[in-house]
């Protein structure tokens, strides 16, 4: 049925070309878009001005010496009348023509007998003959996987998508202007890194050519914006892509954007207080609102956060005191807990599955998670007051963690300790525990001032907006199509 398809269109293209147009000419006429023109309709139309348009036929309706045609652009929608005594080559159009082909088409405004705003064509031609029909609105696209494999077709077809990436676009916008209103500088570093580093997860590996060298796709932005802190910038943060080879879910892909920044002489108090200030305007800049529907609860993102003390959290989901807990405490309740518990895991790890099975789950208003231990975050500084603690906070709603924010550790001596560690976990079989990174260290013995930092991911964006990540990136990652 298709292959017919496409060989008519085929035959209709030739008698195009035949009668001496281009199927795809390298120029239009374009004097404006469709909501211009729709915008200024009654003025224009009283003073008999003519507009040419372009755009995409999306309905067509042949009533012999009549065509009705549905003309729309990335601005709106129009309708075009096509009539056998205006136009030279109507016939031509009217055997050629499908829906989906791209038109110009020049005239004067005009209402129907029905008050639809319309175009009287006085010329039309088709700039793009396709050669594949559309799917249909409702039943062409149903399968999702079918949606995000043809995410082309999906964003054409639904103005919900459309509307979607708008809105991410404003996300990612509103962020910025706040960053650098709030004096932060952008940069960018690099993708591809000798030594992958900044957060738990195991990297892409690569191979670069010239330099003969095995190279990282980045975890995280972390490492070289710090090395900027120790460079004399002050304030700097980074919009750009990040890349994990772990599973997907709901809430994680492989690919991603990522912002982070980084404040010298903040504290994490002051950056809590500033993260709190960024996503409401975030927030209600991407929805118009700061009360957003998930699922069939109301979340209200104006209130103050409130701080969640992450030990007393854990001693009330688990009755263990992480104080006061051995590691084998830690295995037995994941245990108890039928989490896979390798041999190799160590403390830190231990606490955070648990955590993720039975805290974080019961954390559904916007507040800041606060008072992690130390096991947990290896580049965060030691609470001075509790040598179990690092001051890290974490903002989180609906049962995930939204970010991720801490006093950045600048003690060289303590981070090449922690790394260490780390080093050890990875031998003992810890693929996602961090690399000890030299280059890093020496930078930071040259001095890296007290600074506090931050970091948000897209995941916020597919929160506020209820929708599983895969589906608010534009072209997410997909297994090979068995065409």
């Amino acid at each position: 049925m298709l292959d017919a398809i496409i060989e008519e269109r085929k035959k209709k293209l030739a008698k195009w070309k035949n009668a001496g147009y281009s199927p795809y000419p390298s120029t239009v006429k374009r004097t404006h878009a469709i909501k211009d023109v729709l915008d200024s309709f009654d003025d224009w139309a009283s003073r008999r001005e003519t507009v040419s348009i372009v755009g995409r036929v999306f309905a067509l309706r042949d009533q012999g010496k009549l065509i009705f045609i549905d003309i729309r652009d990335e601005t709106g929608k129009i309708q075009g009348i096509l009539k056998n005594d205006g136009l030279s080559n109507f016939s031509l159009l009217q055997e050629a023509l499908d829906v989906g082909d791209f038109v110009e088409l020049g005239g004067a405004l005009m209402l129907t007998d029905r008050g639809e705003k319309s175009i009287a064509a006085q010329s039309s031609r088709i700039i793009v003959k396709s050669l594949r029909p559309l799917p249909d609105k409702y039943y062409g696209l149903e399968e999702v996987e079918t949606r995000l494999r043809k995410r082309y077709l999906d964003i054409l077809i639904n103005e919900e998508v459309r509307e979607l990436f708008r809105k991410k676009t404003l996300f990612w916008q509103t962020c910025r202007d706040f960053l650098v209103r709030g004096g932060f500088f952008e940069v960018e570093t690099p993708v591809l890194e000798a030594t992958p580093g900044g957060a738990d997860a195991e990297p892409f590996t690569t191979h670069h050519n010239a330099l003969d060298t095995d190279f990282f796709l980045r975890i995280s932005l972390e490492i070289p914006l710090k090395k900027l802190l120790v460079a004399g910038y002050e304030k700097v943060f980074e919009i750009g892509r990040v890349f994990r080879n772990e599973g997907i879910d709901r809430e994680h892909l492989q690919e991603y954007t990522q912002m982070e920044c980084y404040a010298a002489y903040w504290d994490h108090e002051r950056m809590m207080n500033f993260v709190e200030a960024l996503y409401k305007d975030v927030i209600k800049k991407t929805m118009n609102d700061l009360c957003v529907q998930h699922g069939d609860k109301i979340i209200d993102w104006e209130k103050k956060w409130p701080r969640l003390d992450y030990f007393e959290l854990f001693l009330k989901a688990n009755n263990i005191d992480l104080r006061m807990a051995t590691d084998d405490d830690l295995r037995q309740k994941a245990m108890e807990l039928k989490l896979e518990v390798p041999a190799y895991l160590g403390r830190g790890r231990l606490i955070d599955l648990i955590y993720k099975k039975t805290v974080r789950p019961t954390l559904m208003e916007p507040s800041f998670l606060v008072n992690h231990p130390i096991e947990v975050s290896p580049l965060a500084k030691k609470d001075p007051a509790d040598h179990h603690l690092v001051l890290r906070f974490q903002p989180v709603a609906l049962g995930t963690e939204l970010g991720n924010g801490w006093a950045e550790l600048n003690d060289p001596i303590d981070q090449r300790t922690r790394f260490k560690e780390q080093m050890r976990l990875r031998e003992a079989g810890d693929t996602e525990a961090q690399r000890s990174d030299e280059e890093f260290l020496e930078a930071m013995e040259y001095g890296m001032p007290p600074a506090a930092g931050f970091g948000l991911s897209e995941r916020l964006f597919s929160i506020i907006v209820d929708r599983p990540m895969r589906e608010t990136v534009i072209f997410p990652p997909m297994r090979r199509s068995n065409r």
